[in-house]
């Protein structure tokens, strides 16, 4: 009614492909016909380059001097790994397909194509937008942000279902938090066979740890002054969960 945020609630896929780089830990790396797994042995620049730190006598190394440069000759694969424990906890899956350089001892790769898969589907992301694109400000607090709210906060996250649609709650058996961002909290709703999200935005993106608390506020006093869901009212009362 007029107050429609002039901002975009959900990040956009270069924003969160970088958020997906940014926030990884590990990585698997598939290239002649091999496939490994990396854990914390890459860096990422400001221009979503990713450099690899591996051992001297690395395959890779080799595969790196001898491939054809400018020819994709190794996949590298990023999993978005919910911090909360709750269904299906992969978030997304980014692709990046290039080719890798020797630099200053380690691996320099050069992204030729950058996919990224999320529930509603799979997208290539332009690589001018990729590098351009800067992760979500909240990206490499996420975790920490959701596990605290999930083990030390269960009533503010059942007080946020307020907010929700009676519908979207029906035959729930548990409520988490799957993820946050600058733009919005997303609560995971699993049935006893299967879930959804719902999204609940900011009314202002968070810049960082000190406005999402505000946003946070702002929310839980929304869902305060909120109905109690009749759904979530049965849950209780039947004692699921």
């Amino acid at each position: 009614m007029g107050d429609s945020p002039s901002w975009t609630a959900v990040p956009g896929a270069a924003e969160r492909a970088r958020s997906v780089l940014a926030a990884s830990w590990s990585c698997a790396v598939t290239a002649d016909g091999g496939r490994e797994e990396f854990v914390g042995a890459h860096t990422v620049d400001e221009d979503g380059r990713v450099i690899l730190h591996v051992p001297e006598d690395s395959s890779l190394l080799t595969a790196a001097i001898c491939a054809p440069r400018g020819e994709p000759s190794a996949v590298l694969e990023f999993a978005d790994v919910a911090p909360v424990p709750v269904r299906n906890r992969i978030r997304a899956r980014l692709w990046l397909a290039g080719w890798f350089t020797p630099e200053d001892g380690h691996l320099a790769f050069h992204a030729t194509r950058v996919v990224l898969k999320q529930p509603t589907g799979a997208v290539v992301v332009s690589l001018d937008e990729f590098a351009d694109a800067a992760p979500d400000p909240l990206a490499t607090a996420e975790a920490q942000l959701l596990t605290h709210l999930a083990d030390s906060h269960p009533d503010a996250v059942e007080r946020l279902t307020r907010l929700v649609q009676r519908d979207s709650l029906h035959g729930a058996v548990r409520v988490q938090p799957l993820a946050v961002d600058r733009h919005g909290l997303t609560l995971r709703i699993e049935r006893a066979r299967a879930h959804g999200d719902v999204r609940l935005p900011f009314h202002a993106p968070a810049d960082d740890v000190g406005q999402l608390t505000e946003r946070m506020h702002v929310l839980l006093t929304q869902a305060s002054a909120a109905a109690c869901p009749r759904a979530l009212q049965r849950h209780r009362t039947d004692g699921d969960g």
